[in-house]
């Protein structure tokens, strides 16, 4: 709804907060009095019901009858903390502006017109794309052609533009410390206690990090902050995993840094006083991390479009377009925008497909482009694979190539083993320092059809790739997408063949999270169910795109259901029935998953401490014979061959429980290193794990029999399609 002022002014109710960058968050909380600070997160809460009105940069809140909040945000960020205004009596120290701030999303880009701020696309202007989702990087991050340069903060950091990557400052060291002791304090308070003064803690050691240069550990408390927001107002999009891997990042960047400097200390910012700079060992510049992306020269290129996929964070939504160059090289063009509201975020990223490509004047959409092709001069590109918008790159639209031919095609010559080793090692790198396209597999597959699997007995699609069984699942759970009514559709089509683009999800089985599908190389044989995507370029990006029931060719013996208009979903799908009643020949798929290590027995400690903080472990739970579950756990874990995991559970609990007292008995303040430092091992233990039971998953599943695809049983179609399109 929106009204016209007296001077002409737009002004619109019901708007979405702006964005507000992190370190006005720490000053404003920082201002307020103790007393104050305690009723933060209920005035939070409450002032996060009223109406917003906007009107023209500001963004008005009426308190109460006579006081009023007005935030100026040019651009829709609010980057200073005079921008935060309030009419009662108690300003600019009043709960009032703190709780604004709170409500606030948090967001790291500079408001249009200020120094700094870039356009996204442009040659080093913009900030890293956004990462994609379900916790998994950015597409367009990565490492092949191109530099990538340290951005370094001057005099803040105690170092020069000339000064050495691997030089430790004391300025630095400072930050390192103050970002670890803020990090262990939230995870330590858990997602409960982890209130807006905690989060403004961090986020003022995160504007701290900034400032010294240290990129990478600043942007990952900024994301840790932004998690434990979303997991505490309980936001659709909240993944508990998520948050786990932020802290574990967050934590573990600091750690190494702070080893790095005990290994070498830093003198005064010039160096030692000798006048020798603290040197420490080679790859504490990747520790740093980089403030922008940084953009080299990359010549003429020939590029092939391969697929689109949707972004969906917390704070960005957009698309993400991949191409393939003459020599099989993977590039991106992004399209991602800042959201202020998650209602907003699909329709966002589904519009930025459609929305032109930024790269010199090719007028054709990001979708079109997944079937076409440029012809680039003077192109620039970033380090993650990225390629740059500035004003001397010229690019005009020319032939495409099908994935079938060359060059496209050589993406499906790897070995299924080999790539699933290479998206691995790829994950342990850091985001600048991963080869562009290292997580994305590409496989040719027959789908099973959709049966009970697995623990739990969740329907699932399975396809065969190579003599192993695949779980595909959808690449984004939102309902806004098209990634889960596509795969509900596929499954109706056992027997079809399919060159396949996906990313590897970490699992003990294989599984696959689909982002787009395409036709073999050999084409459909007689009697098989089959693609009809000619009009397509023969394949479909999974996420922006959705499939019709006229774009399979099912043989006649298999009953189909009633076609689906564009965009509904079936009756029932949006609720899970459970397995079929009939389950037909496909649930005769043998189970040779064996007994599955008992990894969760620690990981579900290391996400009850996220949870319910330090002092949830510190409970005591017995089973029904009066014996303690932690004991329990213990011993299964040292039975099935992880004794380390099982000692690091014990250690996890001892220094939950180590709290030291006073001469009364109260507990006293700490600092949570010892904490924070068993947290950490118990979860990169976990995740290390979890990786290599996935490549023993992928490895051993290449060998065994694996069964034929049969049809689908009459009236077991719509049950189907309704369970797959419903379930995460």
């Amino acid at each position: 709804m929106t009204e016209t002022g007296a001077v002409g002014a737009v002004q619109e109710t019901g708007a979405d907060w702006p964005a507000i960058r992190p370190e006005v968050v720490a000053e404003v909380v920082a201002g307020l009095s103790a007393r104050l600070q305690k009723r933060l997160d209920s005035a939070a809460a409450k002032l996060a019901g009223r109406p917003v009105e906007r009107t023209g940069d500001d963004w008005r809140i009426a308190v109460d009858e006579e006081a009023e909040l007005v935030l100026h945000a040019p651009g829709g960020v609010i980057a200073d903390q005079a921008d935060v205004r309030c009419g009662c009596l108690l300003a600019p120290a009043c709960v009032h502006r703190a709780a604004a701030v709170t409500v606030c999303p948090i967001t790291d880009e500079e408001p249009a017109g200020r120094p700094g701020a870039g356009g996204a696309g442009t040659d080093g202007a913009g900030p890293a794309a956004a990462a994609p989702p379900a916790g998994t990087p950015v597409a367009a991050q990565g490492t092949t052609a191109g530099t990538t340069a340290r951005t370094t903060a001057g005099t803040a950091s105690g170092t020069g533009d000339g000064a050495p990557p691997d030089v430790l400052a004391a300025a630095e060291v400072a930050a390192v410390h103050h970002l670890h002791r803020a990090g262990a304090a939230v995870l330590a308070a858990g997602v409960g206690g982890a209130g807006a003064v905690l989060q403004a803690e961090l986020l003022r050691a995160a504007h701290r990090a900034r400032l010294a240069g240290l990129y990478r550990p600043s942007a990952a408390a900024v994301a840790v902050v932004t998690r434990v927001r979303a997991a505490r107002s309980g936001e659709p999009d909240h993944r508990l995993a998520d948050l786990v891997a932020a802290l574990r990042e967050l934590l573990g960047l600091t750690t190494a840094l702070a080893d790095a400097a005990s290994a070498a200390p830093a003198g005064p910012a010039d160096g030692a006083p000798d006048g020798t700079p603290s040197v420490v060992p080679v790859g504490i510049a990747g520790l740093r991390g980089t403030a922008r992306q940084a953009y080299g020269e990359a010549g003429a290129l020939r590029l092939y479009g391969l697929f689109s996929e949707p972004v969906l964070t917390p704070t960005h939504a957009g698309a993400v377009t991949w191409a393939v160059d003459a020599g099989g090289g993977l590039h991106t063009i992004a399209e991602i925008m800042p959201h202020a509201d998650a209602t907003t975020a699909a329709p966002q990223a589904v519009g930025a497909g459609n929305r032109a490509i930024r790269l010199g004047d090719a007028l054709l959409s990001h979708r079109e482009f997944t079937r076409a092709g440029l012809a680039v001069q003077g192109a620039t590109r970033s380090a993650g694979g990225r390629l740059g918008a500035g004003a001397a790159v010229r690019a005009v639209r020319a032939s495409g190539a099908a994935w079938t031919a060359e060059p496209i095609a050589r993406l499906w010559a790897e070995p299924p083993a080999a790539q699933v080793e290479r998206a691995l090692a790829a994950a342990a790198l850091p985001p600048e320092g991963r080869p562009a396209g290292s997580e994305l597999l590409f496989l040719e597959v027959t789908l099973i059809g959709a049966v009970p699997y697995g623990p739990g007995g969740a329907l699932q699609l399975l396809a065969d790739c190579g003599g192993a069984v695949v779980v595909l699942r959808a690449a984004h759970d939102h309902p806004g997408l098209a990634h889960r009514g596509n795969l509900a559709l596929l499954a109706a089509a056992p027997g079809l063949r399919l060159r396949v683009v996906g990313r590897l999800e970490r699992a003990a089985r294989p599984e696959l999270r689909l982002l787009a599908v395409g036709a073999p190389a050999d084409g459909p044989h007689p009697g098989e169910p089959a693609l009809a995507l000619t009009d397509r370029a023969d394949r479909v990006n999974l996420g922006l795109e959705r499939l019709q029931r006229a774009d399979l060719v099912l043989p006649a013996e298999t009953p189909a259901e009633a076609p689906t208009p564009s965009g509904a979903e079936p009756e029932g799908a949006s609720r899970l029935t459970g397995a079929p009643s009939a389950p037909g020949p496909l649930a005769a798929l043998p189970d040779r998953e064996g007994p599955a290590a008992p990894v969760h027995l620690l990981t579900r400690r290391v996400e009850q401490a996220v949870t319910g903080g330090r002092a949830a472990l510190t409970l005591t739970v017995r089973t029904a014979d009066g014996a303690r579950s932690v004991d329990g756990d213990r011993a299964r874990l040292r039975s099935a061959g992880l004794a380390t995991g099982a000692a690091l559970l014990d250690g996890l609990r001892s220094a939950a429980a180590d709290q030291p007292r006073d001469v009364f008995g109260r507990v006293v303040a700490d600092d949570h290193e010892a904490f924070a430092v068993a947290w950490l091992a118990a979860a990169w233990y976990g995740e290390e794990l979890a990786s290599a039971l996935c490549a023993t998953a992928w490895t051993s599943a290449m060998s065994g029999p694996v069964p034929a695809a049969g049809p689908v049983p009459a009236g077991e179609g719509a049950s189907v399609h309704s369970q797959l399109s419903s379930q995460p």
